[in-house]
């Protein structure tokens, strides 16, 4: 198998090539976080269409605004940064559909196909499907947070970098978000418990998490 010359590449001096002229770079990028945002993408809206359509658009984005990284956060943060904001913007106007690519666009369209169908979509799942219109009961901003910290395991540090807010923000809204949840979410709670809980606490923030349902769209956790 042919090695991938940008596999040891940082993820800034991908950007940085990109911004150069590489035609690879920014590719090898996508590569490496779409699922990621993806996961973040369809947690925060509930629906295939509409995540990968915010996907794109945030991609999009970072492709034509690489120029302005200035390496005040890591590139993985400013990503999920421009994703999160294009969710909340299809949040707040409600739009079903993005408007037609333009031919730089275009390109996108084989880098960007969602790759969780390959591993047992966590969005076929009923139990994952009960989660997620739980979520959609939430104001946005409640919403993307508790995806970030509690289903994506960020740290509320690196949650609140994401959301460009502090981290008391971040604390409020998971336990606002927690306790208007926790009545919809109780039978999902004593399901998981039954299971046993394997998860070793790694958000041991204030109240209860989100419950897991056992699957990661996307290979979405984050590591």
């Amino acid at each position: 198998m042919e090695q991938n010359p940008l596999a040891d590449v940082a993820d800034a001096d991908l950007l940085a090539r990109h911004v150069a002229g590489d035609r690879d770079a920014f590719g090898e990028l996508v590569h490496r976080h779409r699922d990621r945002l993806w996961a973040v993408a369809m947690r925060t809206l509930g629906d295939r269409e509409e995540a990968a359509d915010a996907v794109q658009d945030a991609l999009v984005s970072a492709f034509r605004s690489a120029h302005t990284f200035r390496g005040q956060s890591a590139v993985t943060t400013w990503l999920h940064r421009i994703t999160v904001n294009a969710c909340l913007d299809r949040v707040r106007r409600a739009a079903s559909r993005r408007t037609s690519p333009v031919a730089d666009e275009q390109n996108f369209e084989a880098l960007l196909e969602p790759h969780e169908s390959a591993e047992a979509p966590a969005e076929r799942d009923e139990l994952h499907r009960e989660l997620i219109a739980a979520l959609a009961t939430l104001p946005a901003e409640q919403r993307v947070a508790l995806v970030l910290v509690d289903m994506q395991g960020y740290p509320v540090a690196e949650a609140a970098a994401v959301l460009d807010v502090p981290t008391g923000t971040v604390k409020s809204r998971c336990a606002r978000g927690r306790a208007r949840l926790l009545p919809l979410l109780t039978h999902l709670r004593m399901t998981d418990a039954g299971k046993g809980d394997h998860r070793g606490g790694r958000n041991p923030a204030e109240g209860s998490s989100v419950p897991e349902t056992g699957t990661e769209m996307g290979g979405g956790g984050h590591r």
